[in-house]
């Protein structure tokens, strides 16, 4: 299956027809701290890699992005191997949602599992689960059901500066669209932190503990329900400057 990129995006780049799942996108840039940038710098900097696992929303996360000033370039998760990723040489990588598993995520696991995690990475929904399963932990049915749609309030103790979550109100609301989560009692604590929760105990953010630009949240960020979303994908372009800033 095809998708298209919503046509409110700059094409800027393809490598086959504008129905192919990779484009590279740029929008008039607007700097992450509301700052007028640079088109010309900002598309001569190094992309956002987002790994498209097949999901509607995957574009919505790109259009985010571009509104920042972000080139971004997007892959489906069985369109190149970790070395080839590599070679694109991302400022960052974005994991997408998707339906499945982690098993069936292709280079969604397999980045995880690499050992070598060298920039920002921020996984959503499907990109958290595979967080999960990578430093052991089980991916199981949630406790609460099927979560299509559906909002909670999430509950954060993720005060660090460069956390997704900074600045945010305590608790937010977040739109959730899963019903796979991280099973708590498997939960691998000896590699990564639970930075945010939901009242029944579903974890909804982790962070790894030594590499601490690997983040990831289970609820979708760009969903309208979720009130601070383009905070948290700021949040996360401010981590990739302050990342290369360092």
């Amino acid at each position: 299956m095809s998708i298209s990129p919503p046509s409110s995006l700059l094409l800027v780049e393809s490598h086959s027809p504008l129905t192919t799942s990779f484009v590279r996108i740029a929008l008039p840039a607007i700097g992450v701290n509301g700052v007028l940038v640079n088109e010309k710098k900002k598309r001569d900097l190094n992309p956002i890699v987002v790994i498209d696992n097949h999901d509607s929303f995957t574009y919505n996360l790109c259009q985010y992005m571009g509104e920042m000033g972000c080139a971004v370039e997007v892959y489906r998760n069985d369109e190149l191997t970790v070395e080839e990723l590599k070679k694109r040489n991302p400022r960052g990588i974005l994991i997408s949602p998707g339906p499945g598993t982690p098993q069936d995520s292709g280079i969604s696991l397999q980045i995880n599992c690499s050992g070598t995690w060298t920039v920002p990475l921020f996984g959503v929904c499907m990109g958290l689960q595979c967080i999960g399963e990578a430093f052991g932990g089980k991916i199981i049915r949630a406790p609460s059901g099927v979560m299509h749609g559906k909002s909670s309030p999430v509950f954060y103790d993720e005060m660090r500066e460069d956390g997704l979550l900074a600045g945010l109100p305590n608790p937010f609301t977040a739109g959730r669209y899963h019903s796979l989560v991280i099973e708590n009692e498997s939960f691998p604590s000896d590699e990564l932190e639970i930075t945010a929760w939901t009242a029944d105990g579903s974890v909804m953010a982790v962070r790894h503990k030594k590499y601490r630009h690997l983040q990831a949240v289970q609820f979708h960020p760009e969903s309208i329900i979720t009130t601070e979303g383009k905070t948290i994908v700021r949040n996360f372009l401010k981590l990739v400057e302050k990342f290369e800033n360092a």
